[in-house]
């Protein structure tokens, strides 16, 4: 597509968002300044709250799936990285490459990381380089909240990516509150647990004025990445191979993250900026293979970017909201294997991204959002017939919302244009794809509880810049990459104002994806390497449920539990003709799930927290080789806080995989058996 083809385009849609402004106009709509009447839409429709009061009635408020995780619940989990508390949302397998540094990534519905939008303060965490987020980047010190949708968000003052995206998660950062008179809240938290691993976090937050604060957090992780293990293997007439205790080696990371935030109000809007940084340098232990315990790999990861988002109510019938963001990632891997060839690389990623969204609302329960992004990247590396690939994206997307009371209907359509470039290939390779969805949610008057829903949509995503071009892994000929999703499911809630039980939360979703061309990514040797295939056909069933249940046993006593549970079947439905047609694709469990129980009594907080994962296979091939046991662990924790000195101190004790669990997530990266940490932390 050149140029001219692309302004023409631009421009239906520009045409289209005139047509609509133009409806508003002839049917009446209300200008700024223009009498209120009876029937007129409210003029004060800050989106901060309105996001509060959708978070407070989840079943009559989501039209979309969604699973959450905030505030005290998730300060409650042992986790330390945003990868560490989505293990607790059903639906999703987290990639673990094991120990405290290890790489960790997560796949939606057997769909692929690819597939999920990582969003942080509404902005897109990207990677074109190998589309693989490591969320294990990320901390939790000031993170208020983070929600999981199927499909994508119920509020359509969204940017263009979020609809691209089969699901999506936000992250959205902890936002200064001050009581009266307070001007600086100060936060210090220190961890000290096995592998001598120590972690040390200050938040600092201050008011700057009556509109605008300020919060600056900035954290540090060190450890030698050492733990014990078992390794134990069994050949094919069942005779032991190896079974042996071993102590991870090369497991070494240190990293430094700062984070700044600036939050400001308007006249009917709000504006925020974030400038965020992060450097580590790790050991990379890699697989344990052919009786090899240690090996050579070192990465090291800079990562920058600074983004600002923009909001406010122009008219009462409109509201606009503009971001913009840009990215630098560096990233160098050392291999220093003799047995292998030497290797000493440096990738460079950079990123811009404009996104800008236009809400209409055309009646009190009926919105309109045009949304338009662009998206640049590059990547340079030092090696040997590089193409150094750059990367045009331009999404579109329409959106509507209408609200009938009972029923509550979404729909959308995004175009995404991506024209990808070389250096030393002349011409540009453009891909196009539409994408529509449609989402319906039902609330019955006999039972207000009780909410329905079903959804369909198309998504699609582009081959990564590893995938097509990368000199020993890259594969020219690799196709994009579709997915049709299929959604039904229920939520009921209900509080209770007598008896022992105060909440009931149940919520269930069934559903089919058809992924076309699905892209498989290997670990070849090397974790920083991988082998790309298309798979062809991969037809995926599944159900999730999850049940929340609130408690007040006695006076001062609360009791949350929490449960998740998955059931997944993804099949290769490519060829007949071969081996493995229609059997499980590679670390896909039938079964998974998790539980999590909590019980408060005043400053003291016990909590246990279960996960399980059950049988699946390493290769394509479902055969006693590449079978993986399945495996679970279990973590207990506990807390206490007071008050003394002016000054809130809470102290706490956790033991992770308690029954010191032999296990993998990835075959041959073993995971730590039973450790322990000890917390500190003090609030002014």
């Amino acid at each position: 597509m050149n140029i001219l083809e692309l302004i023409g385009k631009l421009g239906v849609y520009h045409a289209l968002s005139m047509m609509v402004i133009g409806q508003m106009l002839m049917i009446g709509m209300p200008m700024k300044g223009s009498p209120k009447g009876e029937d007129a839409p409210l003029i004060d429709t800050l989106l901060h709250i309105r996001e509060v009061v959708v978070t407070a009635r989840q079943p009559f408020h989501e039209v979309i799936p969604v699973q959450r995780l905030k505030g005290e619940r998730l300060q409650q989990l042992n986790s330390q990285s945003v990868a560490d508390a989505l293990r607790y949302f059903s639906g999703l397998q987290i990639k673990d490459y094991g120990g405290v540094g290890g790489i960790k990534t997560v796949n939606i519905r057997s769909m692929g990381t690819n597939h999920l939008g990582i969003f942080y303060d509404g902005m897109e965490l990207g990677n074109a380089q190998n589309g693989q987020t490591d969320l294990g980047q990320y901390s939790l010190d000031n993170v208020e909240e983070i929600a999981l949708y199927n499909g994508q968000k119920s509020d359509i003052l969204q940017s263009a990516a979020d609809y691209a995206k089969a699901g999506t998660v936000y992250i959205r950062t902890r936002q200064p509150q001050f009581a009266e008179g307070e001007q600086t809240h100060l936060h210090i938290q220190s961890k000290w647990g096995a592998s001598n691993t120590l972690r040390l976090s200050t938040l600092l937050e201050q008011r700057l004025s009556n509109r605008t604060s300020l919060s600056l957090s900035v954290g540090g992780l060190s450890s030698n990445g050492k733990y014990e293990f078992r390794y134990k293997r069994k050949n094919l007439d069942g005779t032991t191979a190896y079974d042996t205790t071993a102590v991870r080696e090369n497991g070494d990371i240190w990293a430094v993250r700062a984070e700044g935030n600036l939050f400001g109000t308007l006249s009917e809007g709000t504006w925020n900026m974030k400038v965020y940084t992060y450097h580590s340098e790790r050991g990379i232990p890699g697989a344990i293979v052919n009786n090899v315990w240690r090996r050579g790999e070192r990465q090291g990861d800079h990562n920058t970017f600074v983004q600002g988002a923009w909001q406010k109510t122009l008219l009462p019938w409109l509201t606009s909201r503009v971001m913009a963001k840009y990215a630098y990632y560096n990233t160098h891997y050392v291999n220093k294997d003799t047995t292998r060839m030497l290797i000493d690389n440096t990738y460079e990623q950079q990123e811009l991204s404009l996104s800008t969204t236009q809400l209409f609302r055309l009646k009190e329960r009926w919105t309109v959002s045009l949304s338009y992004d662009f998206k640049w990247n590059s990547l340079d590396a030092d090696i040997q017939r590089f193409v150094y690939p750059k990367r045009h994206a331009h999404l579109i997307a329409l959106a509507t919302a209408i609200d009938l009371g009972q029923v509550k209907i979404q729909s959308s359509v995004v175009e995404t244009i991506i024209n990808d470039r070389q250096r030393k290939k002349e011409g540009t390779t453009t891909t196009d794809c539409l994408s529509p969805a449609l989402f319906v949610n039902y609330s019955p008057t006999f039972w207000r509880d009780l909410s329905l829903r079903a959804f369909a949509k198309k998504s699609f995503r582009m081959p990564t810049f590893n995938d097509l071009y990368y000199t020993e892994v890259g594969n020219a000929e690799l196709k994009p990459e579709k997915a049709t999703q299929y959604n039904i499911g229920l939520v009921v809630e209900h509080h209770f104002t007598h008896g022992p039980l105060a909440y009931l939360r149940w919520q269930t979703d069934a559903y089919l994806n058809k992924v076309d061309d699905k892209i498989i990514a290997y670990p070849k040797g090397e974790q920083f390497r991988w082998t790309m295939l298309n798979l062809g056909e991969v037809d995926i069933k599944g159900v999730d449920l999850a049940c929340e249940l609130g408690w007040r046993p006695a006076k001062r006593w609360r009791l949350n539990t929490r449960m998740q549970y998955t059931w997944q079947q993804a099949r290769d439905v490519t060829d007949t003709e071969q081996s493995f047609y229609h059997h499980q694709i590679p670390y896909i469990p039938w079964h998974s799930g998790s539980v999590v129980v909590n019980i408060v009594h005043g400053g003291l907080s016990v909590n246990y927290s279960f996960i399980y994962a059950g049988e699946r296979y390493s290769q394509q091939e479902n055969i006693a080789r590449n079978h993986l046991q399945p495996w679970y662990t279990s973590d207990v924790s506990a807390s206490y806080a007071f008050t003394a000195m002016k000054t809130r101190w809470k102290i706490g004790l956790e033991v992770n995989n308690i029954f010191s669990q032999d296990y993998d997530v990835i075959l041959n990266y073993p995971m730590p058996k039973r450790n322990a940490a000890v917390s500190l932390s003090m609030e002014w």
